[in-house]
């Protein structure tokens, strides 16, 4: 597979993941601390599916190439 086409489907695959989080927000287990008028954010849920997500779209990308 050229690189060109690797950064298509990566691209395509980071739109479909936003537009979707566009909708859901935060997942159960994300971290949200606020403190006064600090807030501290941290996706470790998000950032879990979305490692899990990518692993399985460069799999593919490998076994099909």
């Amino acid at each position: 597979m050229e690189f060109s086409k690797i950064f298509i489907v990566l691209g395509i695959a980071f739109l479909v993941i936003g537009f979707v989080m566009q909708f859901i927000g935060k997942l159960p287990g994300d971290i949200v601390i606020k403190k006064g008028n600090t807030t501290f954010y941290f996706p470790i849920v998000t950032s879990i599916v979305a490692s899990i997500v990518l692993s399985l779209i460069f799999y593919f990308i490998g076994k099909f190439k």
